[in-house]
This record gives structure tokens, C-alpha cells and sequence, in this order.
């Protein structure tokens, strides 16, 4: 087993996520079975109860662990299927040693940090490797070097390169080199102090990665590496890129992918990242284009819901178009006319996830403007429960209709707490998580995307459409075109999505198809709604230029 170790230096946010994704991306490359370990030096046991506007979007494996958002940046680009084990928190761990102690597996010990805290951890990272059948694991460190709570960790990596063989662990450090334009120069000086941090905890980095804006020039590369006991050949520049898939490509070009072989003792092969360079110039340069409308209420941290914005850019790349996304605040939508002016002249709608009562109305509102002028609607989660209120209200024409999260009186609560959540306790860890199974209906929009019978897709939500209403919503011409069979007699199942079949594309899923979508197999309902908000903006522009003819 080799073992590759990311901290970073300075300040935190530096892209820890996406050099661990890469460094991984450039392993795969050369053919090499590679996980990744996300450390998250938080007490929280997972990132499930944590406000998306604080920490980003929570990111939810196929085993139904809810986890940081580097996660998804780590099977993105490994293009594998991680697990509960690969995000390892404080909480974590503290829990599982405390646990250990009261049992008394200790046998009377006094528990202490050195060793049984640091020897969970690294219990832990091996564990993960050897059941995911890994010969290299990358593991980051989150936070900052120099954060107390970091400590624990810090010190269970040192130990790694006594406990492993000579070329099987090495330490890569991410840190900030800041250029100032007013004096014209890069500054070296936070780097300095952020490596000297590191190696106060016992920790020589093997190589160095300097965060800028610009490529770092090789004189401050080479004065970077007089003060930190680094040759100049192991420092990196990372500047930043307009799409962080061309950051495998930007450090491969550097040599970085030949150093981890240097320093691994690994054979020197030639990486194929052909999939990569096709993709940036597909996202670089684009035959077509298309505008997306995300009706949301956390716009204005759009890490909040960072894998649909992937799985655009996913859609973008299978379709050679450029996805530009328009922001919409669902709170801002307080009536129909306001939907118009927000929403004019977009090729596509998506309502996406969310929790709480907050900007719901406008949301509805979206998805009503989406069904009543033909605009393409994908509908995730909460976007598939507006529109079935939509629906209910507006078609079916059940006044006060709504979700019993927003109106627990509601007079028609088409979507409903699902019964096994009556009786849960507490908030971390307790909705209905990970891969669940839906049966898609054959002739229809959503069998023609996945074309098969049984999909899995991710689930993060505790209410669904409620099972007494459905054969009205039926008869009123929605259609249910998928259910998770052999949901607790609940007929024919749980609605895993709907569909108007009398519209270009208006679909919605209960599902978060996005926590699957990759770059190099984008998931079938992005591309379905891309390839519909191509085709409406075509029929939109020959429609424009016909009236003018006329």
C-alpha cells in the first residue's frame, strides 16, 4: 500500500479537494486502483447537520453517508463509488475510541490522544484502503496546518512514514503564494511560515503545491524551495483555471505525476489523460450554448449545490455546449408576474434541493411558469414535490394543497412525512440516505434516458408524495414514471418521479441524480434536460426568425 498525504498551509478554501481529485486523477491515469480519505477535523460526526451556507453542499455516498462536499470532487474525478469509511471525522473518532473504552476494550488503560486517538485514525485510513481494494490512497488533511484541532491528525500521518516502508508514504503541502499587484511580486513569506508549522509537528513535505492566481514563476519557485528543504523540482505551481478539470492537466504538465513515481518508487508510466484534454476544449470551446434558470434560495453560495452545477457541466461536455446558469432566489418570486420577469427568456428550469419553508411559493410558482409556457422543467428532490403541489393546486384544483414540512393543517397534504420517519430521533444521519432503487415505466421520457427498467440513484429526504393521492394526480394526467417497488404497501410504491407527457421535457425526481454524475458518464436526466433546453432554444430562435420574416 502507498500512502500520499494533502495538508495545506496559510489559509483554508486554497482547493485541498480538487489537488487531492487530480493528484488521484493523474494515478488513474496511469493505471492504478487509487482512493481517496477526506479528513474533517470538525467534532461534528458527519457533515449532515451543518448549514449549507457555512459548509457547502452535504455530499451523500451510495451507502447513505452524509459527508463533505470533496467527497463528490474525489469520485468525480477517480470516477469511482466511495463510502461512508473514506470521510473521517474528530467526531468519528472520539466516538469510536470513547465507545471502545466503555466496553472495555482498553483492559484498564488510560486512554489518552498518543496513542489511542492517533491509532484509530490511522486504523481507520488502512481499514478504508485494504477493503476498497486501493494500491494508493490519498488522503487530505482538512483545515489548516497550525489548527489546534488539526493536531491529532497531524501527528497520526507522521507516524506513517516510520510505520510504513522506505518509498510507501510521502507528504504533499498545498499552501498560498499571494501576489500583490501594487509592488508587482509573489510572496513567499506565508509559505515559509506555513512549512515551518509543519515541520514543528515532525512533518518534512515531499512536495510542495503554490496556490496563485498566476503561474508562479520559476525564481520564486526556486526561493520557495531554499527556505523549506525542498529541491526546486518538487514545486508546483497551481494558478487558478477556469475549470478545475484542467487541473490534472496544468500539474501533469509540470512533472508532477513523475515526482509521486520518484518518490513512491512506483514504475515510470506514461498517463493517458486523453478524456481530460477533450473535455477542457469541449468546455472551452463550445459549438453551442444554452441558459439555465436554478431556482434555489442559497444562491448566493452556489457550493451549496455544487454537484448539479458539475452535472451541467457534465451535460455540457456529452453535448459540446457551454451551460450558463442564471440565478433565480425563489424568494424573490412572490407572483406570477415576477416569475415571468425572472424566468423570461431562459432554455431550461431547475428547482432544486432544499429543507424549511423559506422561498417554497416561489418555487412553485417556477414550476408553474415551466409547465404553463412549454420551458423545459428538471425538478430534484423538493423540485419534484413543488411541482406535484403545483399540480395539485392548479390542475387537480385542491386549494390550500401543500407539503405538511410548510402546513402541517394543510386541507390536501399531497406530500407527507414518510411513515417509517414518525418515530425518528434526532436530526444526523436519520432521513432516507443512499442508493435506493426506482422501477421506471416503460414509454416514457425517463426510460428513454436511462434505458433500462431499474435504476439506483442517491436519496437525502424524509417527506414523498403521498400515496393517497396518486391516483388522482394519475387521472388528472400526471404521470408517475418511476416508484421504488416494495415500499411498505404502499400500492404500487413510492414515487420516485413524475412527468407531463404532453410537455418538451418536465420531469421530476425524488432522487439527487447529481451525486452520481461524472464528467466521463454524465447522469441520464442532465443530459435529457440539456439536450431539451438545446432543442427549445432552437425551436425559439426559428420561431424568432420567422416572425421577423413574416
Amino acid at each position: 500500500m502507498k500512502y500520499i498525504f494533502v495538508t495545506g498551509g496559510v489559509v483554508s478554501s486554497l482547493g485541498k479537494g480538487i489537488l487531492t481529485s487530480s493528484l488521484g486523477a493523474l494515478l488513474r491515469g496511469r493505471g492504478y486502483r487509487v482512493t481517496a480519505v477526506k479528513i474533517d477535523p470538525y467534532v461534528n460526526v458527519d457533515a449532515g447537520t451543518m448549514r449549507p451556507y457555512e459548509h457547502g453542499e452535504v455530499f451523500v455516498t451510495g451507502d447513505g453517508a452524509e459527508t463533505d462536499l470533496d467527497i463528490g470532487h474525489y469520485e468525480r474525478f477517480l470516477d469511482i463509488d466511495l463510502a461512508r469509511a473514506n470521510n473521517l471525522t474528530t467526531g468519528q473518532v472520539y466516538l469510536s475510541v470513547i465507545q471502545k473504552e466503555r466496553r472495555g476494550e482498553y483492559l484498564s488503560q488510560t486512554v489518552q490522544v498518543i496513542p489511542h486517538i492517533t491509532d484509530e485514525i490511522k486504523d481507520r485510513i488502512r481499514r478504508t484502503a485494504q477493503e476498497q481494494n486501493a494500491e494508493i490512497v490519498v488522503v487530505e488533511v482538512g483545515g489548516t496546518v497550525g489548527d489546534i484541532e488539526s493536531l491529532p491528525f497531524l501527528e497520526a500521518i507522521r507516524q506513517f512514514q516510520f510505520d510504513e516502508q522506505d518509498g510507501d508514504v510521502m507528504y504533499l503541502h498545498l499552501t498560498l503564494v499571494p501576489y500583490l499587484p501594487t509592488s508587482e511580486e509573489f510572496k513567499t513569506k506565508p509559505t515559509q511560515h506555513s512549512v515551518s508549522a509543519l515541520r514543528g509537528v515532525g512533518i518534512q513535505p515531499d512536495v510542495l503545491v503554490l496556490r496563485s492566481d498566476k503561474m508562479v514563476p520559476d525564481e520564486v519557485r526556486k526561493k520557495v524551495a531554499l527556505f523549506t528543504n525542498v529541491r526546486p523540482s518538487e514545486v508546483f505551481s497551481s494558478p487558478t483555471v477556469q475549470y478545475l478539470y484542467e487541473v490534472p492537466l496544468v500539474l501533469e504538465e509540470q512533472g508532477l505525476g513523475r515526482i509521486v513515481e520518484k518518490k513512491l518508487s512506483l514504475e515510470a508510466i506514461p498517463p493517458n489523460l486523453t478524456f481530460w484534454h477533450n473535455a477542457v476544449k469541449k468546455l472551452k470551446q463550445p459549438s453551442r450554448e444554452v441558459t439555465v434558470a436554478f431556482v434555489g434560495k442559497y444562491v448566493k453560495m452556489p457550493d451549496a449545490y455544487l454537484s448539479i452545477l458539475e452535472g451541467f457541466r457534465h451535460a455540457g461536455i456529452a453535448h459540446d455546449a457551454r451551460v450558463n446558469v442564471r440565478w433565480v432566489n425563489s424568494e424573490e418570486i412572490g407572483d406570477s408576474a415576477q416569475a415571468a420577469e425572472l424566468l423570461r427568456g431562459v432554455d431550461g428550469i431547475l428547482v432544486g434541493p432544499g429543507f424549511g419553508i423559506r422561498g417554497i411559493e416561489g418555487k412553485i410558482l417556477a414550476a408553474k411558469y415551466a409547465r404553463e409556457n412549454g420551458v423545459p422543467y428538471f425538478g430534484i428532490c423538493l423540485g419534484l414535490q413543488v411541482a406535484v403541489i403545483e399540480w395539485t393546486r392548479h390542475v387537480l384544483g385542491l386549494e390550500g394543497a401543500n407539503s405538511t414540512e410548510f402546513d402541517p393543517y394543510t386541507p390536501h397534504p399531497v406530500i407527507d412525512l414518510m411513515p417509517e420517519q414518525l418515530e425518528v430521533e434526532g436530526l444526523g444521519g436519520t432521513m432516507r440516505l443512499g442508493n435506493w432503487p426506482m422501477r421506471i415505466h416503460p414509454e416514457t421520457i425517463l426510460h428513454r434516458l436511462y434505458g433500462k427498467d431499474v435504476a439506483l440513484e442517491r436519496h437525502r429526504h424524509r417527506y414523498e408524495v403521498n400515496p393517497e393521492y396518486v391516483g388522482r394526480l394519475i387521472e388528472s394526467g400526471l404521470t408517475v414514471s418511476a416508484v421504488t417497488p416494495g415500499m411498505h404497501g404502499r400500492g404500487e410504491g413510492l414515487v420516485e418521479a413524475i412527468e407531463l407527457p404532453n410537455h418538451p421535457f418536465f420531469i421530476g425526481l425524488q432522487a439527487h441524480p447529481e451525486l452520481a454524475s461524472r464528467p466521463m458518464r454524465v447522469s441520464p436526466p442532465f443530459s435529457g434536460f440539456i439536450e431539451a433546453a438545446l432543442e427549445y432554444k432552437k425551436a425559439s430562435v426559428g420561431q424568432g426568425q420567422k416572425a421577423l420574416a413574416e
